[in-house]
């Protein structure tokens, strides 16, 4: 038996170095052969992938010094990748043009390298014999495969490591350590034993946390927005949740949390924070293009610490049915102020100002809207909003000019769980929103709820195929639908909900002419394909329904569209371009085509 050292020898990494200052260029290394003994396909598959040698070839590598370089640095990389499969007793031999690497002078280099041949033989794989973590946090859960008779894959005694020291963290020992640990391979047997010892530490609570760097936000908005847990049995979630609270304001490009190297006599640990600002202001621009909605463009102004307490203050606004067929131009402008850690560290407060002229197939409506309200943040997937706010419109449709003049309280719920919020390949994202309204006028009241609910999985090797879905359905209540504001009523058709349908194209009809309905459900599905890095291809079909009833019965109607689209992806998420037509519904005939910025959904 002998001990392993998984540390790599003084020739790895002392020869390669030497070999940048050494030698002379010329064009080099035409081939290179790669032989694993034995019948172990993921094996060889690791190794091709982990060469150094192959990816020089690659990328196109011809000065002999950084040839060598790599293939000297190839005996290091390739005992790694055997040792991770379990492998202990290997033997890596790479020739350079027949000549063993290693022995070949580095003050004396070939002036060209045709070949490299590298042939492994991993010899028999190893088993643990023992596999031993002593002592073990409560509640300790080790690696499925850290166990006697396993494959004894160097990754996870790592592994095994790794979850010990960090159950000891969670339970509140911060300076737990890995103090000793033995590691023996015995050739005879084939296995290997592992034994792993960790001191723990005394339980520690959580000290003052100091900032160490200057900062435009003032230091008690910054004390305020941590919410740093003092007095508390220490964890490390609680320190993320103390970075992500400040990460999330976007008023810092940096957060650094750096922990004490002792613990204060009292068994409390001080923690170290370090910021940089992100630039205050930011500016952006959007567009998109539809051949029945026409152009629209949008634009917004953001600061990020708008009155020196990390507060967020945004300007938008939206000119929209630029060239329509069946409808004019619409404009709007709103503004919204956000201050983070107005009620606890995880309750941002808002108010906002909204103004639009909506100039719809089915109506016209000119509306101010004023309110605030906060969000709550209860996890790093879910969060939720309460407001209160005055909601006034003049409206002109099938039922004449009317005014609207409600009170609001929009409640809404967001569940994100995506992987990309710009271009997601799986998870799931739902939002649900509720808004009862009550009249100060004249009119009715009653309430309008809406769900938009998205899945994604990915398909295929690295995602190359990805199926999404989407269904959105909403629901609005009042005894009489000339007491609902047209806007609040729901319509079917255009880029947002039916491609292939004209825009807004199906409601609930009135002699010649059209109304929303108080029921609507859309369904959408999506097979993307990845063809390049950044091309992509995707087929949909999108089908949708309003009725006039609340509760999605009475009078109503479908209608559909499918099509072809390809996606450009960019910094700033995938170009669209969406080729539609319908399939069945009598709202409209013809192609339409769709460009924008971002998936459809």
């Amino acid at each position: 038996m002998r001990k392993l050292n998984f540390a790599p020898l003084w020739r790895r990494i002392c020869m390669p170095v030497a070999l940048v200052f050494l030698g002379q260029s010329a064009l080099a290394l035409d081939d290179v052969q790669i032989t694993v003994l034995g019948a172990d396909s993921d094996l060889e598959s690791a190794i091709n992938a982990a060469s150094l040698v192959q990816t020089a070839k690659q990328d196109g590598e011809t000065d002999p010094r950084d040839v060598m370089a790599a293939a000297l640095a190839e005996y290091g990389r390739l005992t790694e990748v055997l040792y991770a499969n379990g492998y202990y007793g290997g033997v890596i031999r790479i020739r350079v043009d027949g000549r063993e690497a290693g022995r070949i002078p580095v003050f004396n280099l070939p002036t060209r390298i045709s070949t490299i041949a590298i042939t492994v033989d991993p010899g028999a794989p190893f088993t643990f014999g023992a596999a031993r973590v002593a002592p073990l946090a409560p509640g300790t859960k080790l690696p499925e495969g850290f166990r006697a008779g396993a494959r004894a894959e160097s990754t996870q005694v790592q592994a095994a490591a790794d979850a010990a020291h960090l159950a000891w963290r969670q339970a509140g020992h911060p300076k737990a350590d890995l103090t000793s640990q033995s590691i023996t391979a015995d050739h005879t047997r084939h296995t290997l034993s592992a034994d792993l010892r960790f001191t723990s530490g005394p339980k520690a609570q959580f000290g003052r946390m100091t900032q160490t760097t200057d900062s435009t936000v003032r230091a008690e908005r910054i004390t305020r927005i941590a919410g740093f847990p003092s007095g508390e049995v220490y964890s490390p979630e609680a320190l993320e949740k103390v970075a992500s609270r400040l990460r999330r304001t976007g008023a810092f490009s940096s957060v650094s949390l750096t922990e004490a190297e002792t613990l204060n006599p009292d068994d409390t640990l001080d923690v170290g924070l370090a910021l940089a600002d992100e630039k205050p202001r930011r500016f952006g621009v959007g567009a998109e293009l539809s051949s029945q909605e026409g152009i629209g463009l949008s634009a917004y102004w953001m600061h990020r610490n708008f009155l020196g307490g990390a507060e967020r203050f945004r300007v938008e606004g939206e000119v929209a049915g630029i060239g329509g067929q069946n409808s004019g131009t619409d404009y709007r402008l709103g503004a919204r102020l956000e201050q983070p850690a107005t009620f606890g560290p995880d309750t941002t407060a808002f108010g906002y100002a909204n103004a639009a002229y909506e100039d719809e197939p089915a109506y016209i409506s000119r509306s101010i809207e004023l309110g605030a309200g906060m969000t709550r943040i209860f996890s790093d997937t879910l969060n939720g909003e309460i407001g209160v706010g005055l909601h006034y419109s003049d409206t002109t449709d099938v039922f004449g000019d009317r005014e609207f003049f409600h009170l609001t309280l929009p409640i809404g719920l967001t569940w994100d769980r995506r992987n990309d919020l710009l271009d997601a390949t799986s998870g799931l994202f739902v939002r649900a929103e509720v808004t009862p309204f009550l009249s100060l006028n004249d009119g009715g009241s009653g309430a309008r709820g809406f769900v938009d609910a998205r899945a994604y999985r990915g398909l295929g090797v690295g995602d190359r195929f990805v199926f999404a879905g989407r269904v959105q359905a909403g629901t609005v209540y009042s005894e009489s639908v000339t007491d609902i504001p047209p806007e609040y009523l729901f319509f079917s058709g255009g880029g947002n909900s039916v491609r292939g349908q004209p825009y807004q194209s199906l409601g609930i009809p009135v002699g010649a002419d059209l109304r929303g309905g108080r029921s609507y459900l859309a369904l959408s599905t999506e097979l993307r394909a990845t063809i390049t890095d950044t091309i992509g291809v995707v087929a949909f079909a999108d089908a949708g329904h309003v009725s006039d009833d609340s509760l999605f019965a009475g009078d109503g109607n479908w209608h559909a569209g499918a099509g072809l689209g390809v996606r450009y992806k960019t910094p700033i998420g995938p170009l669209r371009l969406d080729v539609a037509w319908p399939i069945s519904g009598d709202t409209g005939d013809g192609i339409q085509i769709y460009l924008g910025i971002g998936q459809a959904f």
